[in-house]
Order: structure tokens, then C-alpha cells, then sequence
């Protein structure tokens, strides 16, 4: 795996330091951080509309389930 040097303040490096686990790198937390995201992800990030994301979420259930039905043209 090709690796690069970067150089990142002492209280970046403490916030990425207390993200992490014995399990995880460093790259693995800053590819966690900054990873994309759907809308979803999003919107569920926005915490204290947990009503808007619930009813979201319902929606788009009930869009999966919905059956396609034929009609003559």
C-alpha cells in the first residue's frame, strides 16, 4: 500500500487519537470521517430531527414495497 506523510496539528492529531480503537488505524478513522455519505446518513446525522428521518425512512419502505401494476395503453 503506497503511503504519504502528512503534518496535522497537535489537538487534530488528540481528536483523531480519541476516535479510534485498539482495532482501527489512523486511516481507518479518517476514512470513517470522511466517507460518503447518502442522503439518509445525512439526514439521520442532523439529530434532533428524528421525526423527519423516521418518516423518511417510512417512506421509503413503503416505496420498495409498493408493487408496479400493468394498465393497457
Amino acid at each position: 500500500m503506497a503511503t504519504k506523510t502528512i503534518t496535522i496539528s497537535l489537538d487534530a492529531y488528540e481528536r483523531l487519537k480519541a476516535k479510534k480503537t485498539s482495532n482501527d488505524s489512523f486511516t481507518d478513522i479518517i476514512l470513517k470521517l470522511t466517507r460518503k455519505k447518502n442522503t439518509l446518513d445525512f439526514i439521520r446525522s442532523l439529530k434532533p430531527k428524528t421525526e423527519l428521518t423516521d418518516n423518511i425512512e417510512k417512506a421509503m419502505l413503503e416505496t420498495r414495497k409498493a408493487k408496479l401494476r400493468e394498465i393497457e395503453l
